[in-house]
């Protein structure tokens, strides 16, 4: 008789685990994946596309619906679960009905962060992090509609071209001193505020957002250096925070997000979580590629194969951001003791850094150019050597691999 698994969270991550246990044990478990949206699973990464009308609602679905039920999957999507209780084994629905489990994976994912700011709850106040948040954005968005976007980081990025290609005059307000500060170098950043400036967007740095002022709208974004920004819509891209509330009901060890060990096992038997909303190691992921990983292993051990664990994930970036593609993976800024080869060409829009610490690639920023991208994320994960290829390294994967060993490429 199979077994009940419970799936909480309709996104990337939970797609990509029934992907896994369907290739591993097709027929083992009885599965259902519980969401709260009124939509499939859906691409995340392509929110701004969706918003700037490069691509459809519909182009972003992950899986269609035939798929899910090929797969026996009971799919329960505009459903939200709102309790657990871990002793009895159930998940309770908002709508009072309850699903019993043998096993169950959070995959609850986070939600964005609004700032302890008055004003913040005024109309015209809005986040960006969902398919229902495009929707409202496109009815506010009006051609020549004032935007300030908060947050200068990848989100509020795609939040401000997105709106920016809608017809929106759009303001970035940041509070750091550079655009994706976690993500870019110095130069890189200052690349990409070029680039992004060059599309009408007005970049704000060392920003601080001191207010929201409106009557019964937002009308202005009020900086803490007394600057006035006019805003018909204000969207706040400040950072997420791991949706951890479904979990403290089933009493679960709680960090920053829900705690699990490298099996992506949580304080209680036969609960896991994976994906945004999991604290690994004292990390919690906010990127598509560690929640996949984590399926993986997480698919492997519901499987009965425990000789796979998680040890944590190479943090890496490679999306285009506003129109410009970029990505950076590793120790990006350098470490002391490390060394940094540059090849740039302003002239190109190009730039790459690659870090290299005892031999190996440590990390790798890249602007304009990132077709080699994913290469050099593999040569830092799995800490090769590159002492053959170092000289042609920075030229690309193309001119590198002619020094390098057949048995050693990636």
């Amino acid at each position: 008789m199979s077994e009940q698994l419970v799936v909480i969270g309709n996104g990337m991550a939970a797609v990509r685990l029934v992907e896994e246990l369907s290739r591993r044990a097709l027929g083992r478990y009885a599965i259902a994946v519980i969401g709260d949206e009124p939509s499939l699973a859906y691409n995340r990464v392509l929110l701004s596309s969706v918003l700037a009308r490069e691509v459809s609602p519909a182009d972003v679905e992950l899986k269609p619906a035939a798929w899910w039920r090929h797969h026996g999957v009971t799919l329960l999507y505009g459903q939200a679960a709102t309790a657990i209780d871990a002793d009895i084994r159930r998940v309770r629905l908002a709508s009072g009905a309850t699903l019993p489990f043998t096993r169950l994976v959070l995959a609850t994912g986070s939600r964005p962060i609004r700032l302890n700011v008055p004003g913040m709850d005024l109309p015209g106040v809005m986040t960006f992090r969902d398919l229902g948040d495009i929707a409202a954005l496109e009815a506010a968005a009006a051609a020549g509609a004032r935007a300030v976007v908060i947050g200068g980081g990848l989100l509020g990025l795609e939040a401000a071209y997105g709106l920016a290609k809608a017809g929106a005059a759009v303001s970035v307000v940041h509070l750091m001193d550079r655009l994706m500060e976690r993500q870019l170098d110095a130069r890189a950043s200052a690349m990409l505020k070029r680039a992004v400036e060059a599309r009408g967007i007005a970049v704000h740095l060392n920003a601080d957002t001191a207010a929201i002022r409106g009557q019964r709208r937002a009308e202005a974004v009020m900086l803490k250096d007394g600057q006035e920004l006019p805003a018909d819509l204000v969207v706040v891209a400040a950072g997420i925070r791991p949706n951890i509330d479904l979990a403290r009901t089933a009493g679960l060890d709680i960090g920053r997000g829900v705690v699990v060990d490298d099996h992506l096992q949580t304080s209680k038997a036969g609960i896991h979580a994976i994906g945004e909303c999991a604290e690994h190691r004292g990390v919690c992921y906010g990127l598509v590629e560690p929640a996949h990983e984590q399926a993986r292993v997480l698919a492997a051990h519901l499987c009965g194969d425990d000789t796979q664990h998680y040890a944590g994930s190479v943090l890496a970036t490679n999306l285009k951001v506003s129109g410009v593609n970029v990505f950076s993976a590793g120790d990006f800024e350098g470490a002391p003791g490390t060394e940094q080869v540059i090849l740039s060409d302003p002239g190109l829009g190009s730039y790459k850094k690659l870090v290299i610490a005892k031999g190996r690639l440590a990390g790798a920023v890249l602007f304009g150019d990132t077709g080699d991208g994913l290469w050099y994320q593999q040569l830092i994960r799995t800490s090769a050597s590159i002492e053959a290829i170092r000289d042609d390294l920075v030229f690309g994967r193309a001119l590198a691999e002619r020094a390098m060993p057949i048995d050693r490429a990636a």
